[in-house]
């Protein structure tokens, strides 16, 4: 069996800075050590694609995350695999659980992801590896699967039953919810008559220059990409719902002010990333919402902000501070704010669905996006201004 602190030890001393993830049982003495140990970084997640997401923003700021999960979990990590961490040549090291493994009696719903987890992992172009019994094995197994990430590549070590041992559990308690001011428009809501590029624009003008910016896909990408490209910017152009987690990773890595800039159909899509942030609590991550009510990119379906308040829900999920906004003054002032108090803060922008005419998509690659974003983050020394 494998020790679980030689495990941890070989790799943060490879440059793994975050562990983040789901647990499963065959998971357990990994788990436990990376929660117990104060050399690495533990944070645990609602859905495993959050953890894929936390782990490209890890990279994205300067360092490397690994995810951990059981197979099953494979299902919830595909899209931001093959969407984000893919085009933008971002690796990550994966631990994945065999449940199931042929052979092996386990539970009936682990039968058919266990025939196929070696197999999806090939066809996901991710090359994995079996992680020993045998601990005088370790260094070699991982020397190999580094190879894979150092060439940005990411790499699946496969787990089995009984591979690592027992580990106890030493997980300190959850501090207390801070109380949050949700600072509430005037009501009723007056009909929405802001636009994405204004929002976008009075954004753009007040933020410093040194604040890097992660933008949810679709439309508001678009528009920032015609409106500013520049390296400060990463935009999110696949793995809808992923823009929280990523710009948590990065404001975990770096001292800058990270802002993201999220809609309200992709933030519902992950909403448990939420409670994610609040759990974190960076001080340096501004989450704004741009809210229209509707899925722009797809024709202008209605989404489910109407019916469910997301500012409530950010301050329920222990957000530092939430601003409800109605208007780009009060936008402008909740932004301000929040670039210098400590955080997280949530700024919902209530906007109007449409977008610029005749908008065009990124011209730069995802890949090249990625890479000037982390030279951009890892930098010379930032301003203090907080």
């Amino acid at each position: 069996m494998i020790d679980a602190g030689l495990l941890m030890t070989e790799l943060t001393g490879r440059g793994v800075s975050q562990v983040s993830g789901v647990p499963c049982s065959f998971l357990t003495p990994i788990i436990n050590r990376a929660i117990s140990d104060p050399n690495v970084g533990y944070l645990p997640v609602t859905q495993e694609g959050e953890a894929v997401a936390l782990a490209a923003g890890a990279w994205l700021g300067g360092g490397l995350g690994c995810v951990i999960s059981q197979n099953s979990g494979l299902g919830n990590i595909v899209n931001p695999l093959t969407s984000l961490l893919h085009p933008c040549r971002i690796p990550a090291l994966l631990m994945i659980t065999w449940r199931g493994r042929p052979g092996r009696p386990d539970e009936p719903q682990h039968e058919l992801m266990g025939m196929v987890t070696e197999p999806l992992l090939a066809l996901l172009r991710v090359d994995s590896s079996r992680l020993p019994a045998d601990q005088g094995r370790l260094k070699e197994v991982l020397d190999r699967s580094f190879e894979d990430l150092n060439d940005d590549r990411s790499h699946a070590l496969v787990v089995d039953h009984g591979v690592v041992a027992a580990e106890p559990l030493s997980e300190p308690e959850p501090g207390v919810l801070p109380e949050a001011r949700i600072h509430r428009a005037h009501r009723p809501l007056p009909g929405a008559t802001v636009r994405r590029v204004e929002a976008l624009q009075r954004l753009l003008e007040i933020i410093p220059d040194e604040a890097a910016v992660v933008s949810t896909t679709g439309k508001t990408s678009r528009e920032l990409f015609t409106i500013a490209d520049r390296p400060q910017n990463f935009y999110v152009v696949g793995a809808m719902g992923s823009a929280a987690m990523v710009g948590l990773g990065v404001a975990l890595h770096s001292p800058r002010p990270v802002v993201v800039v999220d809609g309200d159909g992709a933030l519902l899509m992950r909403l448990g990333s939420l409670a994610t942030v609040g759990a974190q609590a960076p001080d340096n991550l501004v989450h704004v919402v741009l809210d229209n009510g509707v899925h722009d990119s797809t024709g202008g379906q209605r989404s489910l902000s109407a019916t469910t308040d997301l500012p409530a829900v950010a301050a329920a999920c222990g957000y530092a501070r939430v601003y409800e906004c109605v208007d780009l003054g009060a936008f402008e002032a909740g932004l301000k704010d929040s670039l210098y108090a400590t955080g997280p803060s949530l700024i919902h922008l209530r906007i109007t669905p449409g977008s610029l005419a005749k908008l065009g998509r990124p011209t730069v690659h995802p890949a090249d996006v990625a890479s000037r974003f982390r030279d951009f983050v890892r930098t010379a020394r930032v301003a203090q201004t907080r």
